[in-house]
């Protein structure tokens, strides 16, 4: 059977989502156009042999509507002939693309193909695809649940509750993910997975100096007095310190066979092992991670202690600190350069972001197998396993 590898992989910085980011005058498809530009500088590929472009975005209205992918390869410069699609699975929409085009490669559909994604959280807010006093879930939803679905952030609340979670252990490790981060940039980490833009170099959310002293100080982000009654479990521990922040940014990678790779000269960085989505409780929400860890394990024919990098998406701490204690996962595994609540969580792109850092992490530290999973919004998790080349 054949396999699929990843041959190239590139980000933006990543910008704060808010009207003086450092990227925000960047359109949403120039965002990802770049990455996909430099996808192929960087690899030397002829973007007229690439079969498909698929792109994830999450708010895909306003400048982000009209399969936004479509035109970022327009936009690059690639032939009118190169098809492109964009697809939403919320927080992991880039990652279920990465599994899509993966998925693609294996079964012969394609012989090279980008999986990318992008979000400007500035220019199209979270929430902008939903018009004020609609609805978007529907009556069967309703009635299924009576009492109603709730945001992320009190999901954010019930994990750290359900899981005996605390202010200050969600605050240190959101420091530890920006000492991370940090030190990835100093270190000369990033290099070769980020692609500057109009004079951005780097993230703009790291923040080496942060601290749970600092932390401490702020007010829970989320609380609200009608769920607390709702839910009188809540100690409203989940404050903006401890949760990823709204951002800008875009990723790609480019994924083939080995024979292809090799017939065109491009050097692997990593085969993509085994996948896995699952659905969870709407209302805890960000807990799939947990069963989508579990199912790809089962899938590689691997366990947890076959698996030397882990990149969880730090939606926020809790999510990361629960998947822990379910698993039983070394933390000094886990997102090794820093995650999303100190590099960002720019939505649709986040999943290919998570991808770029982890391949080129994997091959940084010589790693056999790695491991990637994302929460999702209603309920969803994405998880797959990447082997070091």
């Amino acid at each position: 059977m054949r396999d699929a590898v990843i041959v190239e992989a590139v980000r933006t910085p990543i910008g704060k989502g808010r009207p003086n980011g450092s990227l925000a005058h960047v359109h949403p498809v120039e965002l990802l156009a770049h990455t996909l530009r430099t996808l192929v500088e960087r690899s030397g590929v002829d973007p007229a042999l690439i079969d498909d472009v698929i792109g994830g975005t999450v708010d895909q209205v306003g400048e982000q509507a009209m399969n936004t992918t479509r035109y970022a390869v327009l936009s690059a410069g690639f032939p009118e002939s190169v098809p492109a699609t964009t697809v939403d699975r919320q927080c992991g929409s880039s990652q279920q693309a990465v599994h899509f085009a993966a998925q693609g490669v294996i079964s012969g559909a394609y012989d090279l193909v980008v999986a990318c994604g992008v979000e400007s959280m500035s220019r199209v807010p979270m929430w902008s695809n939903v018009p004020a006093g609609k609805d978007p879930f529907g009556p069967g939803v309703a009635e299924r649940y009576p009492e109603g679905l709730i945001p992320q952030g009190i999901s954010a609340e019930l994990i750290a509750a359900k899981w005996s979670l605390s202010r200050e252990e969600m605050d240190a490790f959101a420091v530890e993910s920006h000492r991370k981060a940090a030190a990835a940039w100093e270190g000369g980490l990033f290099a070769d997975e980020v692609a500057p833009l109009d004079g951005v170099t780097r993230d703009e959310c790291v923040r080496p100096g942060s601290s749970t002293e600092v932390l401490a100080g702020l007010k829970p982000a989320y609380y609200d007095p009608a769920f607390g009654e709702r839910f009188p479990q809540i100690d409203w521990n989940v404050t903006a310190g401890n949760a990823s922040p709204v951002n800008d940014g875009a990723s790609a990678v480019l994924i083939t066979s080995s024979e292809t790779a090799a017939r065109l000269g491009l050097r692997p960085l990593a085969r993509l092992h085994s996948f896995a989505v699952t659905g969870s409780d709407p209302l805890l929400m960000l807990t799939g991670v947990v069963p989508a860890t579990e199912k790809v394990l089962r899938k590689a024919s691997l366990t947890l202690d076959d698996i030397d990098l882990f990149e969880v998406n730090e939606a926020f701490s809790s999510v990361v600190l629960a998947w822990r204690q379910e698993t039983g996962a070394d933390l000094s595994k886990v997102n090794v350069h820093g995650g999303a609540i100190a590099i960002g969580h720019p939505l649709g792109a986040s999943g290919t972001r998570l991808t770029t850092t982890l391949v080129h992490a994997m091959r940084a530290r010589g790693a056999r197998y790695a491991l990637q999973t994302m929460c999702e919004a209603g309920g969803l998790a994405n998880a797959m396993v990447l082997e070091g080349l």
